[in-house]
């Protein structure tokens, strides 16, 4: 299509086509998730520190891009992309097609300080390459958070209703949901149509930008020549040392932490390198995406431990057994003296001390309850808040049987929603239950009984004397519902609602 363009109207040779275009705006769509993925890998580690950086990475990649784009848009004349593509940014001249074609061959030098950026034009094209994207994942990530919850659990949900003297910031919550619901469905439609529609026109050299934002702001994007890499190359080249001012004591001048050996000499390079980082950065993902998934590295790893021993691992965190009590039933006390020497162990830890054919085994006829019908089975303990230090408020987890039931509300799954810990509810339970709204929460707090597997005998051994005569009056103050917690688990939901995600089975 482009070649028979060329034939028809004569080829330009500046102009870049839509596939280079293209990958340039994927490119550098790329760009954020990665670098949120490895913050994100990397706050597992140290959450401690990086917890806040990753909840603010919107912002904090906002910021550093105006000044990367910014310094690129100065010193080379395009986008941050756009220099590794070879691409730049031009206004449009205020003539009749837009186009000086032998100006353009007589005087290339001339013609490109005539076209280049200005500092209104570079401001112009930072609000639609760094502002226009961010606004643009915020709406997008508040009508995939909002919408959805309005859809399923109706309008009367109390969250998209206006509660009665609503103070200013309700009311303006309350409008922006509004937005997010009505409007904004069509706004996005009509910005991906307008983006079509030029890409189309520009494909077929009807148009000579690339986008309707870049339209609204006079520039279009066009290939480098041979005179901007002369002047590039020009400007890349290393300034004179300034001479030592009056009374400056020596070497001051020349250190690079002085604010003006910073400014124009660190700063710029330190931006300028991010263009060696890029394809670096390129090489070493397509050399870990080769790693894993070609089969030398599982042979490699797999020669590599051959040869090592191991000893066997001890696996801590979980409930140790009590020993076994003899009843006037036992034919054999010194048998059991032995068991319950070998009971005191965790079931789930390995000894190293001993090898393993000296190491104990259980058998079901001395563990288990139904051939032993003397042992009193462990009863389960709620988790304990490592603030109130209260009992949680817990369901049980499901089993092989009850797997495909919402632990909740124990009925058939409605729109699968996995919370963090990895099990999986209804929305609408696991939605009302970390909002502590749920009707089981709010029947076991109002002292309805034990149908969380806590009965009353859980009841007395977490209240006082003094408090046994308060029954009637419910659980509040000696248990915690379960608000903000996983309702299997009892941990924390990071987030609260908004950490929840919904799957699909």
């Amino acid at each position: 299509m482009e070649f028979m363009l060329n034939l028809q109207r004569g080829m330009d040779e500046q102009k870049p086509s839509l596939f280079e275009l293209l990958s340039e705006q994927q490119l550098s769509g790329l760009i954020p998730l990665s670098l949120r993925y490895l913050l994100a890998v990397a706050t597992h580690r140290r959450p401690r520190y990086l917890l806040r950086v990753l909840n603010s990475f919107d912002e904090i990649y906002a910021l550093l891009m105006l000044a990367v784009e910014r310094h690129y848009l100065r010193t080379y004349g395009g986008g941050f992309t756009e220099n590794f593509y070879g691409l730049k940014r031009e206004r449009v001249l205020r003539i009749k097609g837009g186009e000086a074609p032998r100006a353009s061959k007589g005087a290339p030098t001339l013609m490109r300080e005539t076209l280049r950026l200005k500092e209104t034009d570079i401001w112009n094209n930072l609000a639609i390459m760094v502002a226009l994207p961010y606004f643009k994942r915020k709406l997008d990530e508040s009508y995939d958070i909002h919408v959805p919850q309005a859809s399923i659990l109706g309008p009367q949900y109390s969250r998209n209703t206006l509660p009665p003297n609503a103070t200013i910031r309700e009311r303006l919550i309350y409008y922006y949901k509004w937005f997010l619901r009505n409007i904004y469905p069509s706004i996005n439609a009509a910005y991906y149509f307008s983006l079509l529609a030029f890409h189309l026109a520009y494909l077929f050299d009807n148009t000579k930008y690339f986008s309707p934002f870049l339209w609204l702001v006079g520039t279009r994007i066009r290939r480098m020549g041979e005179a901007d890499y002369r002047a590039i190359a020009l400007a890349e080249q290393t300034p004179p040392n300034p001479t030592s001012r009056l009374g400056s004591r020596p070497g001051q001048a020349n250190s690079i932490w002085h604010p003006t050996t910073f400014a124009t000499v660190v700063y710029p390079r330190l931006l300028s390198s991010l263009r060696l980082l890029l394809p670096t950065s390129i090489f070493a993902l397509k050399f870990l995406e080769w790693w894993h998934a070609s089969d030398f590295a599982r042979q490699l790893s797999r020669k590599a431990t051959e040869d090592l021993d191991l000893p066997p691992p001890i696996i801590s965190g979980m409930p140790t057994r009590k020993p076994l009590r003899p009843t006037s039933n036992d034919s054999n006390n010194k048998s059991f003296r032995s068991q319950s020497r070998t009971s005191n162990l965790p079931t789930n830890t390995v000894s190293l001390s001993s090898p393993p054919s000296q190491q104990p085994t259980s058998s079901p006829s001395s563990f288990s309850p139904a051939h032993s019908p003397s042992v009193k089975t462990q009863k389960p303990t709620p988790p304990i808040s490592s603030t109130s230090q209260l009992p949680i408020l817990t369901v049980p987890p499901p089993n092989p049987q009850t797997s495909s039931l919402c632990p909740i509300c124990l009925g058939s799954i409605q729109t699968p929603t996995s919370a963090q810990t990895g099990y999986v509810f209804c929305y609408t339970c696991i939605f009302k239950w970390v909002e502590g709204v749920h009707e089981r929460q709010e029947a076991f707090m109002a002292q309805g009984g034990g149908e969380e597997r806590w009965g009353e005998d859980d009841d007395d051994e977490f209240e006082s004397p003094d408090e046994e005569g308060e029954k009637a009056q419910g659980r509040e103050g000696k248990w915690e519902n379960g608000k903000g917690r996983c309702a299997v688990t009892g941990r924390r939901v990071l987030g609260g609602t908004e950490g929840l995600r919904r799957i699909l089975v």
